[in-house]
């Protein structure tokens, strides 16, 4: 269940972006805490495509803030003309999404996606029709195994192998992240069809076990601990400028996805660092996770 959201001083302000109120409704968590004429507790669904992008207004062309991945579940708090506002249980977002990728019900995974990429079978068979495809991390739950395939609850199969159960981690996020290089750069994507330089991180750290707010702002301020700029980076290593942040993938080598290749890459820190000032300004840190602190 969704924990009450921690209390807020008269001075602070709530990000829009990870708190559900609008100027007729808000979520019953943040009663009290901002003003709205009518409270909703809302309702659990989850996603039942295998991505479906989350915008920031309930139109086709409204800007698409982030994306959801099949079998993540929601609260939905609105529904009209097709869109249903909702917030994300996994990292919190607010947004629209279209209603018809939904499916009122609750799921318990008992495992998720570790593949960059996987079908979705009609039968447990290699050679059988293709009911669709689940991207990195997508949760599901299985009912049960035959041969090589575990079944899932909502109908279909997926090759075992390409499943860990909820409590495996990856040992490296780095190499997770190492699985996205060639990527198509999307704004707003979190797939492994496309996704952009912040969503190459949350998706990376969610694979080993970390959890990650979605944006470049966000994360800068909740994850790892900031470097002295004299501290030498080394892998795992977060790089840090406004609006944009890669991971070293050793001392000199920066893995991030960007819009100046448009896709995911490889390329020396120091070029990177160089280009980017050009049009964005300094890194504005480097953050270090506890966790990969081996050299």
């Amino acid at each position: 269940m969704p924990q009450p959201d921690p209390p807020q001083t008269m001075q602070e302000t709530l990000d829009p972006r990870v708190n559900a109120f609008r100027p007729d409704l808000a979520r019953a968590t943040l009663e009290g805490r901002v003003a709205a004429p009518r409270f909703v507790t809302g309702t659990p669904a989850c996603v039942t495509v295998p991505v479906t992008a989350l915008r920031r207004t309930p139109a086709p062309d409204g800007p698409r803030d982030t994306e959801l991945l099949f079998g993540e579940s929601v609260v939905v708090l609105d529904e009209a003309q097709g869109w249903a506002w909702v917030q994300a249980d996994r990292d919190r977002y607010v947004g629209y999404v279209a209603g018809d990728t939904l499916a009122r019900h609750e799921q318990t995974p008992t495992h998720r996606v570790a593949a960059l990429r996987t079908f979705i079978y009609a039968a447990a068979n290699l050679k059988s029709p293709v009911l669709g495809w689940m991207s990195l991390n997508s949760p599901v739950q299985v009912i049960s195994q035959q041969d090589r395939f575990s079944l899932l609850s909502g109908g279909g199969c997926v090759f075992t192998d390409h499943l860990h159960a909820t409590n495996e981690t990856a040992p490296d996020f780095v190499g997770v992240a190492e699985g996205f290089l060639e990527t198509p750069y999307l704004w707003g994507g979190r797939s492994s069809l496309g996704l952009d330089c912040s969503a190459l991180v949350q998706c990376a750290l969610e694979a080993a076990g970390i959890e990650c707010p979605r944006d470049t702002d966000m994360q800068e301020s909740a994850v790892g601990i900031a470097l002295a700029e004299t501290e030498p980076m080394q892998r795992g290593d977060l790089v840090f400028w406004k609006g944009h942040v890669g991971i070293m993938r050793d001392a000199r080598t920066l893995l991030h996805a960007n819009a100046t290749h448009m896709k995911t890459v490889l390329e020396p820190v120091e070029l990177a660092i160089r280009r980017i000032a050009e049009t964005d300004g300094p890194v504005t840190s480097v953050r270090r996770l506890p966790s990969t602190g081996k050299r």
